[in-house]
């Protein structure tokens, strides 16, 4: 309060001592106890009646809220600390390393399965064309018709 250390109080008391006379000095030191009481129980009072109408007006609760807002675990930052040590324990060989492994090999067994696919495509396409190209035989010996001449234009 005053922020009196020994030394200060020290030297007041020798003033008071001196001032006062060694016959009243109880007398006063009494009356500045009961007066020091007084205005720490006034403090006290003035402290709950504040307290009091802080819970009256609702201000406590909004402290609690902001409180509550700023708690990192209910902010998940717990959540992001916990993914990040399970990074930091991460081994290969695990289950993780296993299961890319088996998807892997499923990928690579997809791409075979499709190159087969798109290659047997292209060889149907290849024998339509082929087929189209072929000559047609319009006769029962299935000899080839020749081609028409080309005709040319007179004009």
């Amino acid at each position: 309060m005053f922020d009196l250390g020994w030394t200060e109080l020290l030297v007041v008391g020798i003033v008071a001592l001196i001032v006062v006379g060694p016959k009243d000095l109880p007398k006063l030191f009494r009356t500045l106890g009961r007066f020091t009481g007084k205005m720490r129980g006034m403090a006290r009072e003035f402290s709950r009646a504040m307290d009091d109408a802080a819970n009256e007006s609702g201000v406590k609760d909004m402290a609690k809220d902001f409180k509550d807002a700023a708690n990192p675990k209910k902010m998940g930052i717990d959540r992001l600390e916990d993914a990040a040590k399970s990074f930091e324990k991460w081994q290969p060989g695990t289950e993780t390393d296993r299961l890319s492994k088996d998807r892997a090999e499923a990928a690579k067994k997809i791409h075979e399965v499709s190159a087969k696919k798109a290659q047997a495509r292209l060889d149907a396409e290849k024998a339509a064309k082929a087929a189209e190209a072929a000559p047609k035989t319009d006769r029962p010996d299935d000899t080839p018709t020749p081609p028409a001449a080309p005709q040319a234009d007179k004009a």
